[in-house]
């Protein structure tokens, strides 16, 4: 493989693959900061990947008081699945159990798509006959009672059937430390890039897999060519001096929003540089085969 380098950082002259999915995003306030990222924070929650989770979710950014529909603190959220029913069904039920239990919280669509899904009008029922249909504005809502006063939720939010999955980094270091700082660094970078989230703890994933695996059953397995602990007895794609691997995942609203996210990351790791973060960045595929998003490294460089 041909390499590329910036800052003394080596860049595998490879490309990410990335897939089609559909998406939508909601904006979550509440009476402060704090109580709109908590409900966010629960409802986003065990949604990594679409291999065990069924969607993949994450904040996108925090919205100041003077930006949201209702004039309070909050965040805007999005979530990801591979079908549309499967995304309404992760909605209601995220919806439902995380943002409608949380204290003070509304719900409001932030979305225009080519779809539309149920936000309030699939849990109005929760106010057992007293939920109150509201217009204004031509927008739709609902006015669900609730024991710290009302749950104020827009009926319904759009559904784009543009979104991408998949995008993603790998930074190669000397040792774990560097690896991790690596990876933090091109976390802060993309969390500035609206559109895109990074659904891992963090927004790092330490797993990174392959396709299937030795035993029946398995979707995925441990990507054994970037296992440090594995060289030597298998195929392995890092030399001597790498010893930690880290990898970022990003979704985002558009494929524009995951290169962007990519080439911030990218900068942000590269201004680093080697001695205090990874000595090289790559980025995984499968070929070509299994999606059509193709993000090569070269032209996301700096």
């Amino acid at each position: 493989m041909q390499k590329l380098s910036r800052n003394g950082i080596e860049i595998d002259d490879t490309f990410a693959e990335a897939f089609g999915m559909r998406a939508t995003a909601i904006i979550i306030t509440a009476p402060s900061l704090k109580w709109a990222r908590q409900a966010a924070i629960t409802m986003t929650g065990y949604a990594t990947s679409v291999i065990g989770c069924g969607c993949e979710a994450a904040i996108d950014m925090d919205i100041p008081a003077t930006k949201t529909p209702d004039g309070r603190p909050g965040c805007r959220v999005m979530i990801f699945a591979m079908g549309t029913d499967e995304l309404q069904k992760q909605l209601k039920s995220r919806l439902g159990q995380c943002v409608l239990t949380s204290p003070g919280s509304a719900c409001f669509a932030d979305l225009e798509g080519s779809a539309m899904l149920d936000l309030g009008s699939s849990l109005r029922y929760f106010g057992d006959g007293w939920q109150i249909s509201k217009k204004f504005g031509g927008r739709h809502y609902w006015r669900v009672p609730v024991m710290d006063g009302e749950f104020l939720c827009e009926a319904k939010t759009g559904m784009t059937k543009l979104a991408v999955g998949g995008g993603n980094l790998l930074m190669l270091a000397a040792d774990a430390e560097k690896a991790l700082r690596a990876a933090e660094r091109a976390v802060e970078a993309i969390e500035k890039v609206p559109g895109a989230i990074m659904p891992f703890p963090g927004g790092v994933v330490r797993s990174g897999s392959k396709v299937g695996g030795k035993y029946k059953g398995m979707m995925a397995s441990t990507n054994d060519a970037y296992a440090p602990t594995l060289r030597g007895v298998v195929k392995s794609a890092l030399g001597p001096e790498i010893n930690s691997v880290l990898e970022i995942v990003i979704d985002g609203e558009t494929s524009d929003a995951v290169a962007s996210a990519m080439r911030a990351g990218l900068k942000a790791v590269i201004d680093l540089g080697p001695k205090r973060g990874a000595l090289r960045i790559s980025a995984g595929n499968y070929g070509g085969k299994l999606g059509k998003y193709h993000y090569h490294l070269r032209d996301l460089l700096p």
